[in-house]
């Protein structure tokens, strides 16, 4: 079964529109998974435009399912982790600067670091995931580094979709069969859709979950949450 991890960044970005507490994180990350999701995922910042490592300790003290947390492992972020001791950590390769992720790790010219990070990682029973771009090296690289699992940048894939579905999942098909060889247990994220979501999940339907927050937010704003959430589930199916 793959699962779905809302990311509820944008929830944040929301609220600190305007201060305050409204919409409040916690509860919406509560009930996105009472509405169905298996996990929630966060991406804190150094600029905390939306999450906050406030949030974080908030959320790791109510949420009795999969926690997943994203960002680039400086060390104020692997304090924060390892504080927490979220389900899995995913590391991406973002800039303090950066708007969203936009490119997945060359693990090769970073292996050193990543192999120490890692260590760190598994150190504190957190279960470990890579960013990468449908590279079938990079995902090898990944294996080698010691990573539990990758994460496929999905980008590529959902601006080509409309363009040629068939074209546009092929490097994924290809990078994903590798992780399966590796023995890596395998993510996916980064502009999925209800347009794009299914197709992915049936030609790759051994991928472990996805991470989606932009285009549900987007969604639940003409459907409502709980209907949302139930939509991206059954693309899943």
């Amino acid at each position: 079964m793959t699962k779905l991890s809302v990311n509820v960044n944008k929830i944040a970005t929301l609220r600190n529109a305007r201060g305050g507490d409204n919409p409040n994180v916690v509860k919406v990350a509560l009930d996105c998974v009472r509405f169905g999701a298996d996990g929630i995922t966060v991406h804190p910042r150094p600029d905390e435009r939306h999450i906050r490592p406030a949030d974080v300790y908030l959320l790791k003290n109510y949420l009795k399912t999969e926690f997943n947390i994203e960002g680039y492992p400086s060390r104020d972020f692997m304090t924060l982790v390892s504080e927490v001791k979220p389900t899995q950590v995913t590391l991406v390769p973002d800039s303090p600067d950066q708007l969203t992720s936009n490119h997945g790790w060359n693990v090769e010219e970073n292996f050193s670091f990543l192999k120490d990070i890692l260590e760190e990682l598994k150190s504190n029973g957190i279960r470990s995931s890579i960013f990468v771009d449908a590279d079938s090296a990079m995902v090898e690289w990944a294996a080698k580094v010691g990573t539990d699992r990758v994460e496929l940048y999905t980008e590529p894939y959902a601006s080509y979709y409309d363009m040629g579905k068939e074209a546009a999942i092929k490097p994924f098909i290809k990078a994903a069969k590798t992780a399966k060889q590796c023995g890596l247990g395998l993510n996916a994220g980064h502009d999925l859709s209800l347009e794009n979501l299914a197709y992915l999940k049936q030609n790759i339907p051994w991928i472990d979950e996805v991470s989606i927050g932009h285009a549900l937010v987007c969604d639940a704003l003409y459907m409502g949450l709980e209907n949302t959430i139930k939509e991206y589930k059954r693309c899943l199916l």
